[in-house]
């Protein structure tokens, strides 16, 4: 996937002014065989080559319309990253997610939230400060961290996250160190 702002912009990225759910689907080269292939931002399951049917990254957009449809009823572990186009460090941190989410294609999905755009979301995470990182699973939040950071100690962060065992009481956000 392109970072460029015309390639953001082409596929739905963070320089679009629809709804991740309302956008015509990105489109997404397949890393092990070259082949494109579209990649909604709500669906059943997680995405797959069409062609040799390996993992795909899943990066959407969301907001306060569509939040609930493509995080929250997410069958995959979700990273939302709520960001703000003034923001550099959020600008920085970019890439670094996205390719978090290469490397995790079909186990996580990252959901790109533009607080400025999405005050109800804003709020309702309590968001303070930009960028916000929080794991969703099944809905619910399981880890928080503010900042940015490099792209091996958001891995780690995510890793740890998923790997932590998790009961229905246990609410205790994880911290990137």
């Amino acid at each position: 996937m392109t970072t460029s702002p015309e390639g953001r912009a082409a596929r739905g990225g963070r320089d679009s002014s629809t709804d991740g759910a309302g956008a015509s689907p990105p489109k997404v080269v397949c890393a092990n065989c070259g082949r494109t292939n579209r990649v909604p931002a709500a669906a059943e399951g997680s995405p797959r080559c069409g062609n040799c049917r390996a993992p795909l990254p899943w990066i959407a957009e969301a907001g306060d319309a569509d939040f609930g449809k493509v995080a929250e009823q997410a069958s995959l572990p979700v990273l939302v990253d709520l960001w703000a186009t003034w923001c550099g460090p959020c600008r920085m941190v970019s890439p670094a997610l996205e390719q978090v989410a290469k490397d995790l294609a079909g186990r996580i999905k990252l959901v790109k939230v533009d607080v400025d755009k999405s005050p109800t979301l804003a709020r309702r995470f309590e968001v303070q400060a930009v960028p916000t990182l929080l794991i969703l699973d099944h809905g619910r939040p399981v880890a928080r961290q503010t900042g940015a950071a490099p792209t091996h100690a958001l891995r780690q962060w995510v890793d740890e996250s998923l790997s932590a065992p998790r009961g229905p009481a246990d609410s205790t956000p994880g911290r990137l160190r």
